[in-house]
Formats: C-alpha cells, sequence, structure tokens
C-alpha cells in the first residue's frame, strides 16, 4: 500500500449540459414512476443549442399502449416536465431558454422480447432487466463514507447553485465544473494540493475587447475561493494549495448552447470519482428493475453498513447479473486490507440480509417511487435528504451484520 500519493476526482454541476440530459431523463422516470409504480423506462435525452430530444422505450398503465399511443394528456405532461426541469437548472439564455426551446419526444413501447425477461424471470422472480456488473463502494475518509476528492468536488458546485439561485452570488450561470486533488499520506487526506473551478458567469467578469477595465474577475475569485474555505476542512488548505478559477478566462456560454449534452455520459461523477471500478453502466433515464441502477444502489448500500459498521475502513463490492436471470451470479466482497473479518464470510452472510433479485432490491429499497430527479446532480452516493430519498443512504443494517457475523 503506497504511503503518500495524489488522487483527484471531479463534479459537474447541474447546468452542465449533460447533466441537464440526466435531470431531464430522470424526471421522465419520476413522471411515469408516479402513474404506475411499475413502470418500465429507459429514456435517452439528448440537448443542445435551443433543444431538447427524448428517445427510448418504455411501458406502463395510463402512459402508453403496446401500439405506441399515448393516454390522454401524457406527451403534453412530458413536454412540460421538460421545459419544467430546464427552468428549474435557471437557464434562460438566448442559446438555451426552457420556454422557447424545440422539443422532440420520441420515446416508444418496450420492446416485448425485453419485457419477456424481466416479467417471467427463475422461479416466477421478475429477471434482471439486462446483463451486466455493477459496484458499490464505501471509504470512511469522510463522514458521508465517500472519498473525499469527490465529496468535496460535489459540495463545492452544491453551495455555488444554491447561492446563485439565492440571489447571493447573481454573477453565477447555471454551468460550471470543480476538481480536488488531495495528497494522501497513510490512506487520509493530508493535504490539498490543487482545485479547480470554472464556471459559467454574466457578461463583465473578464477582459474584452474594447470593454476597458470593466474587469469583476476578482470578485468572482474571492466568491469561489470563499466556497472552497467553507467546504474544505480548514487543515487541507494550506500556503502549497494552488487555485484555479476559471484558468482559460471568460466562460459566458455554457450547458447546452457551448456543448451538447447526453444522458449517461458521467458516471464517474455520479458514483466514487474514480475511486472505486465502475461496471459502465449509467443510472439516470433507467427505472428500477434495470440492474444498472438498482444493483449499484445496493452495492452502495451494503458497502456502506459494512464500512459504518466498523468491520472495514473501505470495501468495495461487485454484483453480476444475466438478463432474464432473477439471482446474481456472483458476489464479491474486498475490503482493501482494513477489514477485521474474512472477506468470504460477508460474501456468504450478505445474501441472508438482503435478497438481492431485482425485485427484492427494489422491495427492501423502497425504489419504485419518484425519487430520481433527486439524484441526477452531486452524485447518486453520500447524500442524505428529507423523505427517505437516498435510501441505500442508510445505515439500518449494521446490527444485522454484526448479529449475522457472531452466529
Amino acid at each position: 500500500m503506497r504511503n503518500t500519493y495524489l488522487f483527484t476526482s471531479e463534479s459537474v454541476s447541474e447546468g452542465h449540459p449533460d447533466k441537464v440530459s440526466d435531470q431531464i431523463s430522470d424526471a421522465i422516470v419520476d413522471l411515469f414512476l408516479a402513474k404506475d409504480s411499475e413502470a418500465r423506462v429507459a429514456c435517452e435525452t439528448m440537448t443542445t443549442t435551443q433543444l431538447v430530444v427524448l428517445a427510448g422505450e418504455i411501458r406502463g398503465k395510463g402512459i402508453m399502449d403496446t401500439d405506441g399511443n399515448w393516454a390522454e394528456g401524457v406527451a403534453e405532461e412530458v413536454e412540460a416536465t421538460v421545459r419544467q426541469t430546464v427552468k428549474d437548472i435557471g437557464y434562460e439564455q438566448k442559446g438555451f431558454h426552457w420556454e422557447t426551446l424545440r422539443f422532440e419526444n420520441n420515446l416508444h413501447p418496450q420492446s416485448a422480447h425485453i419485457a419477456q425477461g424481466v416479467d417471467a424471470g427463475d422461479d416466477k422472480d421478475e429477471g434482471a432487466g439486462d446483463q451486466g456488473i455493477m459496484f458499490g463502494y464505501a471509504s470512511d475518509e469522510t463522514p458521508d463514507l465517500m472519498p473525499a476528492t469527490l465529496d468535496y468536488s460535489h459540495k463545492i458546485l452544491e453551495r455555488m447553485a444554491t447561492d446563485r439561485k439565492s440571489g447571493k452570488a447573481p454573477f453565477l450561470e447555471p454551468d460550471a465544473k470543480s476538481q480536488v486533488t488531495l495528497r494522501y499520506a497513510n490512506e487520509r487526506p493530508v493535504e490539498a494540493t490543487a482545485i479547480v473551478v470554472s464556471t459559467q458567469h454574466a457578461p463583465g467578469y473578464f477582459f474584452h475587447k474594447g470593454e476597458g477595465d470593466a474587469v469583476k474577475y476578482g470578485e468572482l475569485r474571492d466568491y469561489v475561493k470563499g466556497v472552497i474555505a467553507d467546504i474544505l476542512p480548514a487543515e487541507l488548505l494550506t500556503e502549497n494549495t494552488v487555485y484555479h478559477i476559471n484558468p482559460t478566462g471568460c466562460f459566458e456560454i455554457g450547458g447546452p448552447d457551448g456543448d451538447a449534452g447526453l444522458t449517461g455520459r458521467k458516471i464517474i461523477v455520479d458514483t466514487y470519482g474514480g475511486a472505486s471500478p465502475h461496471g459502465g453502466g449509467a443510472f439516470s433515464g433507467k427505472d428500477p428493475t434495470k440492474v444498472d441502477r438498482s444493483a449499484a444502489y445496493v452495492t452502495r448500500y451494503l458497502a456502506k453498513n459494512i464500512v459504518a459498521a466498523g468491520l472495514a475502513r473501505r470495501c468495495t463490492i461487485q454484483l453480476s447479473y444475466a438478463i432474464g436471470v432473477a439471482e446474481p451470479l456472483s458476489i464479491y466482497v474486498d475490503l482493501h486490507g482494513t477489514g477485521t473479518v474474512e472477506e468470504s464470510r460477508l460474501e456468504a452472510v450478505i445474501p441472508e440480509l438482503v435478497k438481492l433479485t431485482p425485485k427484492g432490491i427494489r422491495t427492501h429499497l423502497g425504489l419504485n417511487k419518484p425519487i430520481y430527479l433527486h439524484t441526477a446532480a452531486y452524485g447518486h452516493f453520500g447524500r442524505v435528504a428529507e423523505g427517505d430519498l437516498f435510501p441505500w443512504e442508510r445505515t439500518d443494517l449494521v446490527d444485522q451484520l454484526k448479529a449475522a457475523l457472531t452466529a
């Protein structure tokens, strides 16, 4: 195990074009789950200058029939949901405006061949919606049991969005990115060596040809450094910390007007910032029968409870599935040399505590609810909100784990 090293994670804001797409896709998932808790949704979104396009497959009572006919009023609800989501993010710009953007809805019925695999799985339990591998991770680096580099990256941008919407920082616009590099010693973060924040801003905060000295970059830089100081522990910010605040200069054109966005392109931002392996499947736009989403959530839940129980300082869990088959094909636990129990013992105990079929996961965590829009920016993990919006972040399995291991 290395004694000293640097590690970096990045985050992107809710106004980043890919995150705009993720939020729209998950808003559609929530809309349909609110109508039918067993709805099947695979919604992809593409955003660009003044345009939002939806594509994908759906099925659900009161939504769309098998011939592709929308239930009365639902197509209009879909468009209204898209526009409201963009409005809530804050886009009222010439190049991307919630009210005037063009909208295309290309959603169609789910394939009958996929449906038969999900609905008629082994032992009359629903099968997995696809094959694949899913990973969950937890670390005791932060109180949220998340990698510190990602945790701080998320929280910097989340604070900036709050300040933008409240009017505290009116010079901010929705699109932004952050990146935090920490130096580790004995697996513990000891110093922030570099912090990068690039944020879209109102006109006039950088030199523009012909504008003379009308420059407010210092105001923006001081504000961002103040946010960083509020988020990171004081002991990590030293005289050696290097700040890169809008290092390329002016950033007025942003969001889908500056770069096209697609659902599912920020999977490392969504999960563990590179500190853990990733199975490759995105979350947003998918209902919880898709194991890309639900199994990734339950592996986080299990890993977090293992660390919270004091059984390890770090934990990675992998599950694998085959389409149409209910039970996972494999369970793998890695405690990275930090555990107080054998990994094989946990691999045997975990299925006794949580049924790891798609239906079992959905039932245990209560996933058949319209809770997914809240996950689509600032990470799916390491967050707690009112209303049990992130049930996979609960640590209610700690006592059962300890009891099972001492039985």
